[in-house]
């Protein structure tokens, strides 16, 4: 029996559950936005704070990489490269200089070998910290951002020496590399590793167990590793779905086979499992670039042929054969045997693939990149579809959306 005698009518309904015809409201997060990381446009619709819809629209930033990458030489492609995921610059350099090293069947020196696996190691570091450390700031950790970015300059400090550039490296040749590593700086980099360990552990310890951060990225931006498969995930969005693929462990190259490193993986496929692969990778990439530069070997860091590497200075200066290898490679470029290949590295985000044509000229045929992030960011709507608002932002940026290389 109600209270008062009054029994509830079988008519009555909640208000609140009352369809009262409202239509979506329509968000525009970008292709302007602090959050986006880049030109991107998200169309959002949204009932109340849940999302209904979000249609990912790209194309603000496309540059026409790969018809660019058509014009010009095969060495005059690296600058282009250097642009697509400008995070981790070094890593597009070498993954194209490999594609064009195998077409070519060149076999760089063991020296550069393990140069390249230290730059990339410092750069896939740099990229971890930079993603994290948005995400945090991002959902208002910005002590965490602090640290990261402190951090993320004393490994942009060692690039600059050892490339000359803090951004647009150009630091690979087909062949090897443009220099050997400057005097002094094996020591400079094991300091800076020290220092950044350290950051790392701060990190660590105002994030990993943080009330507010878990709230914010425990069981959000879900996606099961049957879907992350279906989209073609690869690298920490792909570990963090319990999927341990990492190509430096399934095709090794360069000095990885030499080096020992594990591969982190983790099974709840969210958020915050994506912020842990990274937290771990940066850990595993620090153990690799000090085995790195305790075994590194001596000897040259570039080809001595002039067919594909440029003469030494003193050799053009002193002898027509020199001049001329030097002329024919700047105006002609390196002459690539006709034929088509496809090779794939393990860049920050995943795999960093390249297919390319030659007809035999120095100049490509075709350049088709695989770049990792496009295919993660095709993912997005799946991911925030009737999660709230709120979940959007940390979603994407623990997907480490990287406009340069989903437009190229």
């Amino acid at each position: 029996m109600a209270p008062h005698g009054l029994e509830p009518h079988a008519h009555d309904e909640n208000p609140l559950d009352t369809d009262f015809g409202i239509q979506p409201m329509l968000v525009n997060m970008g292709p302007s936005h602090p959050a986006t990381h880049g030109t991107v446009r998200l169309k959002v619709a949204l009932h109340g704070e849940n999302i209904q819809d979000c249609d990912v629209e790209i194309g603000f930033l496309h540059r026409g990489f790969q018809k660019s990458c058509e014009n010009v030489t095969w060495a005059q492609c690296l600058p282009y490269t250097d642009r697509l995921n400008y995070v981790s610059p070094m890593m597009n350099n070498f993954g194209f200089l490999s594609a064009v090293e195998k077409l070519a069947g060149i076999e760089i020196p063991e020296r550069a070998k393990y140069i390249r696996v230290i730059g990339a190691e410092l750069h896939r570091i740099h990229d971890h910290l930079v993603a994290t450390a948005a995400t945090a700031m991002e959902i208002g950790g910005l002590t965490v951002f602090l640290y990261a970015v402190e951090a993320r300059e004393l490994i942009m400090e060692r690039v600059t020496e050892l490339t000359g550039a803090r951004l647009t490296t150009s630091y690979g040749r087909i062949g090897g590399l443009n220099r050997d590593i400057p005097d002094g700086w094996k020591d400079k980099v094991l300091r800076t590793l020290d220092c950044v360990r350290s950051a790392a552990n701060e990190i660590d310890g105002l994030l990993t167990r943080n009330r507010i951060f878990m709230d914010r990225t425990v069981g959000t931006g879900y996606l099961s590793p049957e879907d992350a498969l279906d989209f073609g995930f690869t690298g920490p969005c792909l570990r963090a779905c319990g999927i341990g693929l990492d190509i430096r462990k399934a095709r090794p190259y360069w000095a990885y086979p030499e080096l020992d490193f594990e591969v982190p993986i983790f099974h709840a496929c969210d958020n915050f499992d994506r912020y842990r692969i990274r937290m771990e990778e940066m850990f595993q990439s620090d153990r690799l670039i000090r085995q790195a530069l305790e075994k590194l070997p001596g000897g040259p860091v570039l080809i001595d042929d002039w067919r594909f590497a440029l003469p030494p200075q003193e050799t053009v200066l002193s002898s027509i054969e020199g001049a001329i290898a030097h002329f024919k490679l700047i105006m002609e470029g390196a002459q690539i045997p006709a034929g088509e290949v496809y090779h794939a590295t393990e860049s920050s985000n995943g795999e960093l693939g390249w297919y390319l044509r030659s007809d035999g000229s120095g100049r490509p045929y075709k350049v088709h990149i695989r770049a990792p992030g496009f295919q993660i960011l095709s993912a997005l709507s799946k991911m925030v579809k009737g999660k709230l608002l709120s979940d959007l932002i940390p979603t994407f940026d623990t997907i480490n959306m990287i406009g340069g290389e989903v437009e190229q």
